[in-house]
C-alpha cells in the first residue's frame, strides 16, 4: 500500500491557489478538468516534493472544486485520505472480513471507500490499470456515506 493524497474540497480557486501555493509554497503538479463530473481537481506538492509528485511518487494535496454551488458542512470540506493498494479486491476481501463496511464497494475494478471509526473517509486505488468487475463487487451497493 502506497499513500497518495488527501482531498479537500474548496470554494474558490484563485483564493485556495492564493493561500496554498503563493501563501504556503506548494506547487500546483497536476489539474483535471471534468466537463461530465463537473468538478476540477488541482494536485500540490511541496516544494521539495516537486519532481516526484509530477512523476506521482509523492504525497500531494488535491484541491477539489466542484462547479455546481455547495455548502459543506460537518466536515464535508475535508475529502479523504487515499491509498494504492496492490489488489482492489483482495483488499476489500481483507477489510471486510476485518468488520469493516465497504460505502463504495469496488464496481469498477478501480475505486472503493471505506471509512474509519472517526468517519474519515479513505478512498482505495487500484494500482495500474482497473482490475475487470467481479462479483460479489459489481452487485454490492453503496452503504452509507463516504
Amino acid at each position: 500500500m502506497r499513500y497518495l493524497h488527501t482531498m479537500v474540497r474548496i470554494a474558490n480557486v484563485e483564493e485556495s491557489l492564493n493561500f496554498y501555493c503563493q501563501k504556503l509554497g506548494l506547487e500546483e503538479v497536476r489539474r483535471v478538468e471534468s466537463e461530465q463530473g463537473r468538478f476540477t481537481l488541482i494536485f500540490l506538492a511541496a516544494p521539495e516534493d516537486v519532481t516526484a509528485g509530477r512523476e506521482r511518487r509523492a504525497p500531494l494535496v488535491e484541491l477539489t472544486y466542484n462547479w455546481d454551488p455547495e455548502t459543506y458542512s460537518g466536515g464535508r470540506n475535508f475529502g479523504h485520505l487515499a491509498y494504492e493498494v496492490e489488489d482492489i479486491y483482495a483488499t476489500c476481501d481483507r477489510l471486510m472480513k476485518a468488520g469493516v463496511t465497504i460505502n463504495r464497494p469496488p464496481r469498477d475494478g478501480r475505486m472503493a471507500f471505506i471509512r474509519s471509526p472517526d468517519h474519515i473517509s479513505i478512498e482505495l486505488l487500484q494500482r495500474g490499470d482497473a482490475l475487470a468487475p467481479q462479483e460479489p463487487w459489481t452487485s454490492m451497493p453503496n452503504t452509507g456515506v463516504w
